[in-house]
């Protein structure tokens, strides 16, 4: 089995997930990481056990035996660093969003295009495996024809001081957290089902002192086959990380919930830990999420990542859909201020 080489660009957050989803592939080393902190970057390195750790991303980018760069990055970085690994002819994935808005994405996805170069775009949901598994469901004809999904994306807000800039970010809560939604319905309903219009309401109901964005959302996008999904975004829900899908079909439904029906119920009358992603609490009735990288599709979008560039073919999620997705949200932005249905225009 030839090895995989890889560069994780970022240390943060994201960064930690891809590395736990990275743990149970075979056959890929991730040879170097990338910080614009250097106590980040040694931190990192040394928490995983990364032969390498750089402030550099020129020193980065130079090596020649690097065979895939992830973009675990703030979103204000993908564009440039995007840009510089198609020019040097580098595969890449990029984390969600692809980018701020669709500019942004349309300009990375022709890059990479140009490029010849694999390019994936990171979008966890997709990979879950419960997600996976309803999307089989309806392969199989077992609810019929799909005509409305209702994904919720919820918690109490992020994690990292950048994500409240929404110059930085390019938005709010619905950027955020919307990306996930959008593709999970596009996977349900099947991308050739594409999303025609899409109406939107936005507002700070919280976090005025933290953001000029929104930190709740409601979206809901038609599809050309007049199926609907409604996608349901917030900042402000408490008791950790709520990630739930309703598919409705003409024979019948289809739910998924990750976090909130965990196999472990849990009461403790003193803290015990990390419970799941953005839990407040670690005291009281608690419901702790066993391999959480696993069950969000860390590890699945991973074996994913390499195995497409070992075996030399295209991602099932590639710069075209983070591009998709782009351009969905800047229609439904185009809504929030127009409080009208907005025509999506690819």
């Amino acid at each position: 089995m030839k090895q995989v080489r890889i560069a994780m660009l970022g240390s943060g957050f994201v960064a930690d997930f891809y590395m736990q989803g990275l743990a149970n592939v075979n056959g890929q080393q991730v040879v170097v990481n990338y910080s614009r902190s250097e106590k980040h970057a040694q931190q990192f390195a040394r928490r995983w056990k990364i032969p390498q750790a750089s402030t550099s991303l020129h020193d980065v980018f130079c090596r020649d035996d690097i065979d895939l760069f992830i973009i675990a990055l703030p979103n204000e970085a993908h564009l440039a660093v995007s840009l510089e690994l198609a020019r040097r002819k580098r595969h890449q994935v990029c984390t969600k969003p692809l980018a701020r808005n669709r500019r942004e994405a349309k300009k990375m996805w022709d890059a990479a295009r140009k490029s010849g170069c694999l390019h994936g775009y990171a979008e966890t949901e997709v990979f879950s495996p419960c997600v996976v598994k309803a999307r089989e469901l309806i392969e199989r004809g077992g609810i019929g024809k799909v005509l409305w999904v209702r994904s919720r994306e919820s918690h109490s807000g992020p994690h990292s001081p950048h994500f409240w800039d929404i110059e930085k970010t390019g938005g709010g809560a619905m950027n955020d957290l919307a990306c996930h939604c959008i593709e999970a319905a596009r996977y349900f309903f099947g991308k050739e089902d594409r999303v025609v219009e899409v109406m939107a309401w936005a507002d700070t109901l919280v976090h005025r002192d933290k953001t000029k964005g929104e930190d709740n959302a409601l979206l809901v996008l038609k599809f050309s086959s007049g199926g609907i999904a409604h996608c349901e975004l917030s900042w402000t829900t408490k008791g950790g990380l709520d990630l739930r899908n309703e598919i409705h079909g003409s024979e019948g439904s289809i739910f998924t919930d990750v976090t909130r029906s965990t196999p472990i119920t849990s009461f403790s009358m003193k803290p015990a830990g990390y419970v799941v992603e953005k839990a407040e609490l670690d005291v009281g009735w608690t419901r702790p999420l066993p391999e959480e990288a696993f069950a969000y599709g860390y590890q699945a979008e991973m074996r994913h990542f390499v195995e497409c560039v070992r075996e030399g073919i295209p991602p099932r999620e590639t710069y075209e859909d983070g591009y998709i997705v782009n351009t969905i949200l800047d229609a439904g932005y185009r809504s929030v201020r127009t409080k009208r249905w907005v025509r999506v225009e690819y």
